[in-house]
């Protein structure tokens, strides 16, 4: 029973990893850190209203107006897009080894939505447990057809700026009822808290399940004609960037207004899928080319993408809201916090796989996936 029980558990070999999952997601894991290094270092409006803290000169608006445009819910789609098609992916090899995915899904799930909960304690901004509860939701539909997976991912994004819509429209000229969200005074109203909840939620699910769609079409995977990640990457990028530089410039002509706060993430909205398939095409495509330093890295950072999201927000609560919360940090600041990160990251993620199979985080979680002990040293 203990032999079936390793070898139904036995990890991927390292030659039949995929590397382009490996690459996506160590850029991913690294990039939604300039998203979240906002939220610890400066004031919650300053998420979604670039002029309210963290500006002083000019180089500051370059660094708030790239992270709107470039990175601002992108990478959390493509955080999310790696999720969901690993969800599926976990499920589709257990049934492969005999093991009952749905079950072992289920319960490698809520063991993820245990530690996104623990994650919360560290810091509010978690997205493990909405993608833990989302799970069951793609286990049940992995069977669709990818187009329908497409369809059904694309509507729940494109629900947020139906609803920024209809919350602005309850938000009064001066602003009341956006509160903390926008940093105006007083307290957020229902209709804005209800946006913002169902924002994240639905953005997260939908983007889980184009990248379900992604994994079953071998898209994600770097698996289709070279072709096809040019044209991701040109179109993509080419109708999406526009789109969200459209909507930094909107909301600054606007002078920041409360009138335009809701209605302002919208063009940001309607940029994530194509800029997220844009950078797909770009990623798999630079997978494609001569192996380097810097990929190497970037892949052992994807195969400790759970080790590298915890531990970023332990940095960045550590340094960041703690030892420097006194300090009137600056956008420039945080982006050197990033970068210094970014460094470390690289570093330990490749040392410590040279050494062990899994991160420390990846492998808790597979020993309380099969609840059984996993080998981590490599013989």
């Amino acid at each position: 029973m203990s032999e079936q029980l390793t070898e139904q558990s036995a990890p991927t070999q390292e030659s039949a990893r995929n590397t382009s999952l490996d690459l996506i997601r160590g850029v991913a894991v690294l990039g939604i850190l300039v998203m979240n290094a906002v939220s610890f270092g400066l004031a919650e409006a300053a998420y979604n209203n670039i002029s309210f803290d963290g500006i002083s000169n000019w180089l500051d608006w370059v660094v708030g107006v790239f992270g709107e445009v470039f990175v601002d819910q992108k990478f959390m789609g493509l955080f999310s897009a790696l999720f969901g098609a690993g969800i599926v992916l976990f499920a589709d090899r257990a049934e492969m080894k005999g093991r009952g995915p749905v079950r072992l899904s289920l319960w490698r799930n809520f063991l993820l939505l245990l530690i996104g909960l623990l994650h919360t304690l560290v810091w509010e901004g978690d997205i493990l447990v909405v993608y833990a509860l989302a799970a069951p939701i793609l286990i049940l539909m992995r069977r669709l057809r990818p187009t329908t997976l497409y369809v059904i991912g694309a509507a729940a994004v494109l629900m947020s700026p139906l609803l920024a819509v209809w919350a602005q429209g309850t938000v009064p000229t001066g602003g009341a009822g956006l509160g903390s969200s926008w940093g105006v005074a007083g307290v957020s109203s229902d209709e804005v808290d209800l946006f913002f909840l169902a924002d994240y939620f639905l953005r997260a699910v939908g983007m889980m399940l184009i990248g379900v769609g992604l994994y079953l079409t071998k898209v994600i995977t770097g698996e289709r004609p070279v072709d096809t990640y040019r044209r991701m990457a040109v179109w993509g990028l080419g109708i999406g960037v526009p789109l969200a530089a459209l909507g930094v410039v909107f909301v600054a002509v606007n002078d920041f207004a409360p009138a335009v706060a809701l209605i302002g993430l919208v063009p940001n909205t309607l940029a994530t899928i194509p800029i997220f398939l844009g950078y797909i095409g770009v990623i798999v495509l630079w997978n494609l080319r001569a192996e380097s330093t810097l990929k190497v890295r970037l892949k052992a950072a994807g195969r400790m993408a759970l080790t590298n999201y915890l531990t970023q927000s332990i940095l960045g609560v550590s340094v960041l809201t703690l030892l420097l919360g006194d300090v009137d940090l600056t956008r420039s600041m945080i982006a050197v916090f990033v970068l210094a990160v970014w460094a470390l990251q690289l570093w330990w993620s490749k040392a410590w796989l040279d050494r062990f199979r899994f991160g420390p985080a990846e492998w808790l979680w597979r020993c309380a996936t099969y609840r059984s002990w996993q080998p981590l040293r490599r013989s």
